[in-house]
């Protein structure tokens, strides 16, 4: 009798610090990259409105997750279960630098790949992310190769590879380093769209009718 109840107490007892366990857990908390503000342009965008594809995006699979990963030194990468992205980093990142591009390019014709939606592109834009992630030592990188394409994909006319970096406070909220990320992220755009306002577009070849 007396094995019975110190059984049932030890139970209650297990029951008790996992209900308290699970109370004391802290919730998660999520975020999104910000695009670019109106006020970053400096009056109207001249020129000819471009037509732009984007994509496709890579990720290394360390970034591929929804946790947010931070960089502690060259080899070590931290993980925070409870600070997390929003939706998936690669939909993030394609969704914020077409909204900077459309406002540096003053145009409406960004195309997201992949995408369902079918009209002419003057250039196409893919890209590699090799790094981006806050670190510990107070910066928040993006490093990316990438590549301005001909719209038929057949031809590469610029290739490049760049490191931002936007410093944060490291011992603040992870929301400092996600907004460092944003900057870095708009650094890029606007070196993207910097290059397509000065590359000539593409002429498409004339198909021969003589037959």
């Amino acid at each position: 009798m007396r094995r019975w109840i110190r059984a049932e107490w030890m139970s209650i007892g297990c029951l008790a610090a996992l209900l308290l366990g699970c109370a004391s857990t802290p919730p998660s908390s999520f975020y999104t990259l910000t695009p670019l503000s109106p006020d970053a342009v400096d009056g109207k965008v001249s020129g000819p409105e471009l037509s732009v594809g984007l994509g496709p995006v890579s990720f290394p699979v360390f970034l591929d997750r929804p946790q947010i990963v931070e960089r502690e030194g060259g080899h070590r990468l931290t993980i925070d279960e409870f600070h997390r992205w929003g939706g998936t980093l690669q939909d993030d990142f394609l969704r914020v630098w077409s909204e900077n591009l459309a406002l540096l390019l003053g145009t409406s014709r960004i195309l997201v790949f992949p995408s369902d939606i079918r009209y002419p592109l003057d250039f196409r834009v893919a890209a590699e992310v090799l790094a981006f992630e806050g670190t510990r030592g107070g910066d928040a990188v993006l490093k990316v190769r990438w590549f301005v394409l001909a719209p038929d994909v057949d031809r590469v006319l610029l290739v490049r590879e760049d490191v931002y970096r936007r410093p944060w406070d490291s011992s603040s909220d992870p929301g400092a380093s996600i907004a460092a990320l944003s900057g870095a992220l708009a650094d890029f755009s606007r070196d993207v769209a910097a290059a397509l306002r000065t590359l000539p577009r593409p002429v498409e070849p004339v198909q021969d009718q003589a037959r």
